[in-house]
């Protein structure tokens, strides 16, 4: 068998050319993107490049940003083009036109990898199908010319082991390109990874370079948001906190669920369960996990879809992005945490594309967790929503900084709770949206 090592990244990307097509793996801020590779790139100067990824990384570290400071993307197509915080070099090549950008969530487009890496060809459009009585998007199915990519351990004839929840897409990229080139942290002699822990047979890796970029996990780009204790201020007076958001929606759960948290204030909810038997879904593909872990404890393959460092408990599984989707798409979660842009009347739900669309749309119950107005003091509750929304009428309950409404079987949201010193007249006037009333409305603090 060909031993597939290189002594170096450089090598590993001497033949790439202008105009290839490249796909990125990574996850997420800064979460294990081929650093070493994506330095080495720049170099030959290839320009035009098309470049699928989840996302692009945080600007200012060795992620897929690198390729957009060098200017070399033309064409991006991604789950996201940015996250929050300062505007990104990518944002404003986006706007000046000067960088095509496609949305494609991130089920989507880990699916389109698998069919392209599997020789299929769907629709060359997309066609709208319909089979038992559910409406279909038809999707082409991608392949690249190159797919750098990030492992743990690899032998010389390309057998590559992953770790902890970093597997995500990889597989699904590297099947897709006809170039499959990955830098691992340790290269072993062919026989001492055991069948068992190899998750990318030695076929579909056509080179191996060892990662000579070292990372510190302490530094590594948080989420910017807002503190846990926070809040913003209504009618001259405190609503519910963040951490009071998170705090009630948590006591939402059933216990002996299984739940997927959405990134940003549904993240906090994982620290007030109270030791309750819920187990913890992440989408880049881990199951059983458990709540923030202190500085000092973070491993970079031990995080949540929000880049936040967490813990794993007994019995933790770890899997790829398209067995993590099929978990949500095959209606294996009893109930989804998101954050919101807008919820309308009927429950439709309007958020960033990720993999919040598939979530919403497989969970059995899907819980909003948000403020009651955006940074411009628009209500998010909504009665028809003027963005394009991620999922149809799926919106169960929406927990916001002054009340807590439930979707009922009439098509309408009920007031049935409401924080302290915001009465249901106040809460009323603060929505635009008409909401029923019970007799009796609970206060959020007390439940």
């Amino acid at each position: 068998m060909e031993d597939k090592v290189v002594l170096s990244a450089a090598e590993a990307f001497a033949d790439i050319p202008h105009g290839a097509s490249v796909a990125i793996a990574g996850f997420g801020n800064s979460h294990r993107f081929p650093s070493t590779l994506l330095k080495a790139s720049r170099d030959p100067g290839a320009k035009n490049l098309t470049v699928y990824c989840n996302g692009l990384g945080s600007q200012g570290t060795s992620t897929a940003q690198l390729l957009v400071e060098n200017e070399q993307i033309s064409t991006l197509v991604a789950s996201l083009s940015s996250r929050p915080g300062p505007p990104t070099l990518a944002e404003e090549q986006i706007l000046a036109g000067t960088l095509d950008f496609e949305v494609v969530p991130h089920w989507i487009l880990v699916e389109r990898m698998r069919a392209g890496g599997a020789g299929t060809r769907v629709a060359q459009g997309k066609d709208v199908r319909h089979f038992d009585g559910r409406t279909y998007i038809l999707e082409r199915g991608i392949t690249t010319y190159f797919a750098i990519l990030r492992g743990y351990r690899a032998d010389r004839y390309g057998n590559v082991q992953f770790r902890g929840g970093s597997r995500n897409s990889k597989n699904s990229f590297a099947e897709a390109a006809r170039t499959a080139i990955i830098e691992v942290k340790e290269i072993l002699e062919v026989g001492q990874l055991r069948p068992e822990e190899i998750h990318l047979p030695e076929v579909i890796v056509t080179r191996v370079v060892k990662t000579t970029t070292a990372v510190n996990v302490s530094s590594l780009p948080q989420r910017s948001s807002r503190p846990a204790g926070s809040h913003q201020e209504c009618n001259g007076k405190p609503p519910l906190s963040r951490a009071e958001i998170s705090r009630r929606a948590a006591a939402i759960l059933d216990t002996s669920s299984v739940i997927n948290l959405g990134a940003g204030p549904p993240n906090q909810v994982v620290n007030y369960l109270d030791g309750r038997d819920v187990v913890f879904h992440s989408e880049n593909g881990m199951l059983n996990c458990g709540g923030f872990v202190d500085i000092d404890r973070v491993d970079p393959d031990f995080h949540d879809a929000g880049g936040n460092s967490i813990d794993v408990l007994p019995g933790v599984s770890f899997f790829d992005s398209v067995a993590s989707f099929e978990i949500a798409r095959g209606k294996d979660l009893d109930a989804v945490a998101l954050g919101a842009y807008q919820v309308g009347s009927n429950g439709d739900h309007q958020g960033r594309p990720g993999g919040a669309m598939d979530l919403a749309v497989g969970g059995k119950s899907v819980i909003v967790s948000t403020d009651h107005v955006d940074s411009k003091g628009r209500p998010k509750l909504v009665q028809e929503c003027s963005y394009p929304i991620a999922a149809a009428e799926c919106t169960t309950q929406v927990i916001t900084d002054l009340a807590l409404r439930r979707h009922n079987d009439q098509g309408r949201f009920t007031l049935e709770e409401i924080a302290a010193g915001f009465p249901v007249e106040e809460n009323l006037k603060l929505t635009t949206v008409d909401i029923n009333t019970t007799e009796n409305t609970d206060v959020m603090q007390e439940a």
